[in-house]
């Protein structure tokens, strides 16, 4: 009995990794993350060396990005690796990349509001957009950065200036609000984690995350109102409960460079031609009053193929996207405004 079930666990590892690894006919695809030697970016580097759709990898940072690239380098998979240190290596960093991670920036601290990040944050931005403008215009853009309500608009504004704006190529990462909403729901709802999908909307700050419980699978009966308030709660004060857990060193970077690698394998995949590629992320939208939203997004060749629609939503889901809807609009105005300060 023991041998059969071991012979069939070795059987489904087999299955899982022909379907995950490179083959002869999987396209060259480079990938530059920007902030590679941060909280974020070194786990984020080490997990992006492990993808088998990633056959360059470039880290770039202003300093220490050499170290990082020596050490994932040694790695044995597909990608090669190359690392970049300081302004003058950053166009090397980017010439040719089909996808662009941007998690640069300094992480939220206790006591920090995403106000606070935004003026520390946004010039980073800029300035790293600037440069993608001029050396891979046509690359997607993974913009992790927090405030991500804004840097989006930022981003948006700069390629606009530079005239390589595209809509369908720039994106908000909100996936780590997906991964909680999935993982809290989960053990709240006692259902296996790996099964279950919860759409989450909005932006990816405070009440502006919108986790559509409604609309999770496997669907669970035995969740009160109160049960959803709480698991919605928690989901929107997320990065707040880990910075708290961090007591003062540091914020959410394992669990978000998970969430950056799982959105740009998507990313990845849809560029590859995987069909049925749909994952939730911050894009410009018609889907509601608001210019920029996160809800799911259908994924190609050219980035955005599909904006999806908000689906069916429970009473108190609705008024939450009525509550989050003129904050969104001003941390959006708000990363205009200074994207277009000279």
């Amino acid at each position: 009995m023991r041998t059969s079930i071991l012979r069939s666990a070795a059987l489904k590892s087999t299955r899982l990794l022909r379907r995950s690894y490179a083959s002869d006919s999987t396209p060259e695809r480079k990938i530059a993350i920007l902030g590679a030697a941060g909280g974020i970016g070194q786990p984020l580097s080490l997990l992006m060396k492990l993808n088998p759709l990633v056959s360059q990898l470039a880290l770039y940072d202003i300093a220490g990005t050499p170290g990082v690239a020596a050490d994932v380098s040694h790695i044995n998979t597909r990608s090669q690796v190359a690392g970049y240190a300081g302004e003058d290596e950053l166009g090397k960093a980017l010439e040719g990349a089909d996808v662009v991670i941007i998690p640069a920036g300094v992480p939220r601290k206790p006591g920090m509001t995403r106000d606070d990040l935004f003026k520390i944050n946004a010039g980073i931005v800029k300035s790293l957009c600037t440069a993608i403008a001029k050396h891979c215009p046509h690359a997607l853009v993974n913009m992790i950065s927090n405030p991500v309500n804004s840097t989006v608009p930022i981003a948006a504004e700069v390629f606009k200036k530079a005239g390589t704006y595209d809509e369908k190529r720039l994106f908000g990462v909100t996936t780590l609000d997906v991964v909680r909403a999935k993982t809290f729901y989960a053990g709240k709802a006692n259902v296996p984690v790996e099964v279950v999908n919860v759409p989450v909307v909005g932006g990816h700050a405070g009440i502006t995350i919108l986790p559509l419980f409604s609309q999770a699978t496997p669907k669970s009966n035995s969740l009160s109102h109160d049960d959803i308030v709480a698991l919605t709660k928690r989901t929107q004060d997320g990065g707040t409960e880990v910075v708290e857990a961090k007591a003062g060193k540091g914020s959410a970077t394992l669990s978000m460079a998970y969430a950056g690698a799982l959105f740009a394998d998507a990313c990845l995949k849809g560029l590859n031609g995987v069909p049925d590629v749909v994952e939730c992320s911050y894009v410009q939208s018609t889907v509601t009053e608001v210019p920029v939203f996160a809800s799911k997004v259908r994924l190609g060749r050219n980035g955005v193929e599909e904006v999806l629609g908000l689906g069916p939503m429970s009473d108190f889901e609705k008024e939450g996207l009525e509550k989050l809807i003129p904050e969104l609009k001003a941390s959006i105005e708000k990363g205009v405004n200074f994207a277009n300060q000279s």
